[in-house]
């Protein structure tokens, strides 16, 4: 018999605030590098991000990220792609208006290309293009990334 509750989504919150990474360091593993500089690190501060499990068959979770781009003149963000997941239904926003922003899933090597110096080019990237270039002196662009993660593995669990 099937409990009711199994039924029901289950929502997973994970939450740090105030925390910056310094320049020429990867911020918790979401991104690395600013479109104003080759080759140059991204730093970001006040990540959250909000894990929703979906349906058990479909071997999925969404994802619901928000970060603080803060290199100034950046005018790009990278955010990666989990090996071994297929993301879908991606969706990028910037949370200063709540419009939507360009963005185009990109290989490694086209991140590197593009300024992310030190890009996995094993890895594929969300590439999203800030609505405005971070001021310098302390400025920041906030970003809202939702996606969907799907396993490439069938998993017999």
């Amino acid at each position: 018999m099937r409990q009711a509750w199994l039924e029901r989504p289950i929502v997973v919150v994970a939450l740090v605030i105030g925390l910056a990474a310094p320049a020429g360091a990867q911020g918790a593993g979401q991104g690395a590098a600013q479109g104003a500089g080759q080759g140059a690190s991204q730093t970001e501060q006040d990540e959250y991000t909000r894990y929703e499990l979906l349906a058990p068959d479909t071997a999925s979770f969404k994802i619901d990220y928000e970060v603080t781009a803060t290199t100034a003149g950046a005018t790009s963000y990278w955010n990666p792609i989990r090996k071994g997941s297929v993301a879908s239904d991606e969706a990028v926003y910037d949370v200063m208006t709540g419009a939507p922003l360009k963005f185009e899933q990109i290989s490694g090597t086209q991140a590197k290309a593009h300024g992310l110096g030190d890009a996995d080019l094993q890895s594929d990237y969300i590439e999203v293009h800030l609505a405005r270039p971070v001021p310098p002196d302390g400025g920041q662009a906030r970003i809202r990334i939702v996606k969907t993660y799907s396993s490439t593995e069938n998993s017999a669990d």
